[in-house]
């Protein structure tokens, strides 16, 4: 499969560097520009190579957003429809400014992103987990250690192909439900957030 990735920083080159070693082919990009990338891209290999946002959206099959919240409108809309687009992005307000919808609890982050990527099939996965447990805890190909990560989404079609692409790297997808409902379940705050847990444990706080 191709993937494009919009953010390089810890959980994109993260992302990158595991869907590379599962076989992909994959795009990582920044709002700096490819030459920015020079030394990440000669780290991850052959398989990996820098683009421009607007480059890495058009050349995934599915598309990976893993930037700071506040940037969620400078995603290229135009290029990600039809396609499955995984949400990593969480809301800091401390970062990001505040957002009077999100405070007041009106919406999530997923659902605004959704909003602007009119047409993609957003699926929220990866935002509850720390960049360093996703770089150091994968377990591909093994039968036990899985962490759970869980899974939001409005199509059903478009969540599966999101689980299997986390059982591919070495993770267990945990269905959290709807952008609406299951992303409220792993956002910073709640006792799904950062937990590093199986997903029978992960499963359990997620229905708390």
């Amino acid at each position: 499969m191709k993937i494009g990735i919009i953010g390089a920083g810890r959980m994109g080159a993260a992302l990158a560097r595991h869907f590379a070693t599962a076989g992909h082919d994959v795009a990582i990009s920044n709002s700096r520009g490819p030459d920015s990338l020079g030394e990440l891209e000669a780290e991850l290999g052959d398989r990996v190579r820098a683009m421009t946002p607007e480059e890495a959206a058009r050349f995934g099959e599915l598309v990976v957003v893993a930037i700071p919240f506040k940037n969620y409108k400078d995603v290229p809309a135009g290029e990600l429809g039809g396609k499955v687009v995984i949400d990593v992005n969480n809301y800091f307000p401390d970062r990001d400014g505040h957002i009077e919808e999100l405070d007041r609890d009106q919406t999530t982050s997923s659902e605004l992103l959704a909003t602007h990527l009119d047409g993609a099939y957003v699926v929220k996965a990866f935002n509850a987990i720390g960049a360093a447990s996703l770089r150091d805890k994968a377990r591909p190909g093994e039968a036990t250690g899985h962490i759970g990560i869980p899974i939001s989404g409005d199509d059903l079609t478009a969540k599966q192909e999101v689980d299997d692409l986390i059982a591919e790297i070495g993770f267990d997808g945990v269905d959290a439900g709807t952008l609406a409902d299951g992303g409220r379940k792993h956002q910073p705050g709640t006792p799904a957030f950062v937990a590093d847990l199986p997903s029978e444990d992960l499963a359990a706080r997620i229905a708390e």
